[in-house]
């Protein structure tokens, strides 16, 4: 199944809002999927809430205000929390719903490999008795 942009209804139930801004919501929703695709392409199927918190961020905190104060109200949010970015934990997300980033084994080993021995032992090698020379770990 291929990936389905978000909605703007998506992002306004994501957002938990009364109502929401359509074409603001649109643009937003378009700019993070081509951000998000940047990092996998195409984006999984389920990168549908990578691609809303990346929107969601940016739709809550535009100008990335960290503190802000009303007459008696005043609130702090965290450095970085608006704007439209992906955090390191959204790249991981998409690498991960991708099937990429996890660890792999690369087998060197050629197919038609044979299992068996590689020689027989040099006669040239061999002294009295049947032993190889010394120092190869006989007596």
């Amino acid at each position: 199944m291929a990936f389905v942009t978000p909605t703007a209804e998506q992002l306004c139930l994501y957002l938990d809002l009364p109502e929401i801004n359509g074409a603001r919501a649109d643009l937003l929703l378009q700019q993070a999927v081509a951000l998000a695709e940047t990092v996998v392409r195409p984006l999984p199927d389920r990168a549908t809430a990578v691609v809303l918190s990346v929107a969601g961020r940016a739709y809550v905190n535009p100008q990335q205000v960290s503190y802000e104060t009303i007459g008696p109200m005043s609130v702090q949010r965290p450095q970085g929390s608006g704007g439209l970015y992906l955090t390191k934990a959204d790249k991981s997300a998409l690498k991960a719903l991708a099937g990429r980033g996890g660890a792999f084994t690369v087998d060197p080993t050629p197919a038609d490999a044979d299992p068996s021995p590689t020689y027989p032992v040099d006669a040239d090698l061999l002294v009295d008795g049947g032993w190889p020379e010394p120092g190869w770990g006989y007596p």
